[in-house]
């Protein structure tokens, strides 16, 4: 066989292996995209199902104002102020409860943060939260709820493994430097220090997939995205363009 002959096989072969390795990158890439994509929807139902469950709850008290009222007329007719006023404490505790009580500025941020942290507090999880958007910024609301739901789910997450008395949230959102800042601190059960690279590849599941929409969505718009991890605390810091 001549010169010509292995030329022409080592062309095949070589252009057999590059559709080899296109078609699996193509295959891999696809089955990647459904995956998240599947999980974004879990995590939008999730966040639309946690903000019905408040709007329902608040149309359910609108609807028995009218009977909340006609108790209280009955004890101020027969001068029973002690049980009127153990009536309103028990009222208002029950208005706090499903109230939107964060007012960021923004009505879908307000939404997302109330039902996480909602979540949080039922789950015995300390929180502080301290939140003001900007008048415009040019992150989509969409995209913004992306970011918040999976930094707030994850934070949960992780506290969840962590004894009660030791759990907590702390978020802030506000305006350093000119950017949306996004900080989320929390307790965590991880005992050492570990490598940013060495944490992220060990998330596995839906944690991993939020970590990398967070990732992805910051880096859309030219965001920083900031991990750090300390024994028993970590933190993820988000810088967005106005």
């Amino acid at each position: 066989m001549d010169g010509r002959f292995w030329y022409i096989l080592i062309g095949a072969v070589l252009i057999t292996a590059a559709l080899a390795v296109y078609v699996t990158v193509k295959v891999v890439t696809r089955l990647q995209e459904k995956h998240i994509g599947e999980y974004q929807d879990k995590i939008l139902r999730t966040q639309r199902d946690e903000v019905q469950a408040i709007y329902h709850t608040m149309r359910g008290w609108r609807h028995d104002y009218h009977n909340h009222m006609q108790t209280i007329k009955a004890y101020l007719s027969m001068g029973q102020v002690a049980e009127t006023l153990t009536y309103l404490e028990h009222l208002e505790g029950d208005l706090d409860a499903i109230d939107i009580a964060i007012r960021t500025g923004n009505v879908s941020m307000d939404a997302i943060v109330s039902s996480k942290l909602s979540v949080a507090a039922k789950k015995r999880i300390t929180v502080d939260c301290t939140a003001k958007m900007p008048e415009q910024v040019k992150v989509t609301d969409v995209d913004l709820c992306t970011i918040l739901g999976n930094l707030l789910d994850n934070a949960i997450e992780a506290c969840e493994k962590v004894p009660e008395e030791r759990r907590f949230l702390r978020l802030y959102i506000g305006v350093f430097k000119k950017q949306l800042y996004i900080s989320v601190t929390n307790a965590t059960a991880e005992k050492r220090r570990k490598k940013l690279s060495e944490l992220v590849s060990a998330k596995k599941g839906s944690h991993g997939f939020g970590l990398r929409r967070i990732d992805l969505v910051a880096g859309k718009y030219n965001g920083f995205v900031n991990r750090k991890n300390e024994p028993g605390v970590f933190v993820t810091e988000v810088m967005l363009p106005i």
